[in-house]
């Protein structure tokens, strides 16, 4: 799409009326209540999905040397469209969604045996280009040649419409900058100075999202509730963002003030406050807790709208709510509801998980999506007591672990009613679950062990991602490095370290 057609689109989408678009999404979402009533989103069985983020690399094989190597590269929109990739905010992103599977052991398997294929094959494709796809939180070395300031806010007008140079040409994403929004989207983090006049700060970071679909659609609100609690010790396990690309601080700053006040899931602080710093009300939230299957429906319908895009209605079962469809596309939660499925029989209620960061290896992404889903099966079939952690306590673990990961204090109810605070409890505590809701879906303990070893071990070691970047960019300044130097040292051996592992090996192996 050229740039005058996507300013013409982009006026396209603002022309919408806003109030005639949240009609449509109320009248879709009476269709939801009355579907859901006739338990039409009912399954027999729990069902697992996957969305697995990258970015790419130049691997500067054409001009070999350290000052370039593992650069972010802008991946060709026909090699996209080769390996069966998405597109995502970036030029430089590349999303793959596994297809959904019956949550039992062999679900299980071929969601991992897919994430495997499809990835060894785009590496294949990629490969031959001079790129590389990389499983991480959020980059830190810009293309070559360029910033990372110049690379997120570059950008041209055409005629009045704002186009960001280096976002993909998905027009939803260039209206969000040409609406009612603020001028400025910008990422508050400590010691962080980055804005822009459109969404791209939002493209440093990259994540996994993994769905789990309950068998009854009138379970989603205790299971919503459960999977609030979850995400606080789960991100403490799988942080993996504690560090910008260091053009973005504050000039002068020192980088022992950086490592001791810096967060370790900085993702999280990139999402919400691009988009908060421009929407009227806070929109990427932690939500809380949903009480009816009419209270979740009506959250999205009322949520602030951002773009009211036109929608086309065809013969498919979720075209009868497609307006409510595209509104939830911004309904930004950390954990969010939804509800699809293009064909009467496969209309399903799931819950979206969006809190983890993409990990070192395809196994650590598969052991923390796993875990999910086993302490889903397994806090839930035994009404753990953990369900009745007060709200405003599971928000608190959610933010603490986002600062310090592991270090974080976890309020947790254990399984015999004992209240602790104590993380390494509180985790272990979920990971039993886990493996119990694992065997209940027919892992044996050989598998159960497999996925949940990795994480188990991280416990043990207390080490997480987030925190073996940070002993990386110590040991670096130790040795002497400017900062600039030691966080692109870490970043180049933590690519290094992946190439070798990433489809075979695990975190452990580093």
């Amino acid at each position: 799409m050229t740039e005058s057609s996507l300013a013409a689109a982009v006026r396209d989408v603002l022309a919408v009326d806003p109030e005639s678009y949240r009609t449509d999404a109320a009248t879709d979402a009476d269709f939801v209540l009355s579907e859901l009533s006739d338990g039409t989103f009912d399954n027999h069985q729990s069902i697992l999905g996957l969305e697995y983020e990258f970015y790419a690399v130049s691997e500067n094989r054409w001009n070999p040397g350290d000052d370039g190597a593992y650069g972010l590269a802008r991946v060709p929109r026909r090699l996209l469209e080769l390996i069966g990739f998405e597109k995502e905010l970036g030029l430089h992103n590349a999303e793959m969604t596994a297809t959904p599977q019956p949550f039992n052991a062999d679900g299980v398997r071929a969601i991992e045996s897919e994430v495997r294929s499809q990835l060894t094959a785009a590496l294949d494709c990629t490969a031959p280009e001079g790129l590389r796809l990389v499983s991480d939180g959020l980059w830190t070395i810009p293309p070559t040649g360029e910033t990372a300031r110049e690379y997120l806010t570059d950008s041209v007008n055409d005629d009045g419409v704002r186009i960001a140079t280096n976002m993909t040409d998905a027009v939803r994403y260039h209206a969000m900058a040409n609406g009612n929004l603020a001028d400025t989207f910008r990422v508050e983090a400590p010691h962080v100075d980055i804005a822009a006049e459109t969404l791209m700060p939002e493209s440093l970071i990259t994540s996994i999202q993994p769905h789990y679909q309950m068998q009854q659609a009138m379970d989603l609100p205790r299971c919503f509730s459960y999977a609030l609690r979850l995400a606080g010790p789960l991100l403490a396990l799988g942080v993996n963002a504690p560090f910008f690309p260091p053009d973005l601080y504050e000039d002068g700053i020192d980088p022992e003030t950086i490592l001791a006040e810096g967060w370790h899931e900085n993702r999280i602080a990139v999402f919400e406050s691009v988009l908060n710093t421009a929407t009227e009300t806070d929109k990427v939230v932690f939500p809380e807790d949903i009480d009816t299957l009419e209270t979740a429906i009506r959250r999205v319908v009322d949520d602030e709208v951002i773009v009211p895009m036109d929608v086309d209605r065809s013969d498919r079962f979720h075209d009868n709510f497609a307006t409510l469809r595209r509104k939830h596309g911004t309904f930004w939660r950390w954990v969010r509801p939804v509800f699809g499925g293009p064909s009467r029989s496969a209309a399903n209620a799931r819950i979206e998980f969006r809190p983890l960061p993409a990990q070192p290896t395809v196994r650590d992404s598969m052991a923390l999506t796993v875990a999910f889903a086993g302490a889903m099966e397994g806090l839930t079939r035994t009404e753990h007591p953990v369900g009745d952690l007060p709200w405003d306590a599971a928000r608190d673990n959610f933010y603490a672990a986002m600062r310090n990961g592991l270090e974080a204090d976890i309020e947790w109810i254990l399984a015999d009613g004992t209240e602790t605070s104590d993380s390494t409890a509180a985790i272990t505590d979920l990971l039993d679950h886990a493996a119990e809701g694992l065997r209940a879906v027919g892992l044996d303990d050989g598998a159960v062990d497999a996925y949940l070893q990795p994480l188990l071990w991280r416990v043990d070691n207390e080490l997480t991602p987030a925190g073996w970047k940070r002993e990386q960019v110590r040991q670096r300044l130790n040795e002497g490095a400017a900062f600039d130097e030691a966080v692109h040292g870490m970043q180049r051996a933590y690519v290094e370290h992946q190439s070798r592992t990433l489809i075979d090996g695990d975190f452990r192996d580093w």
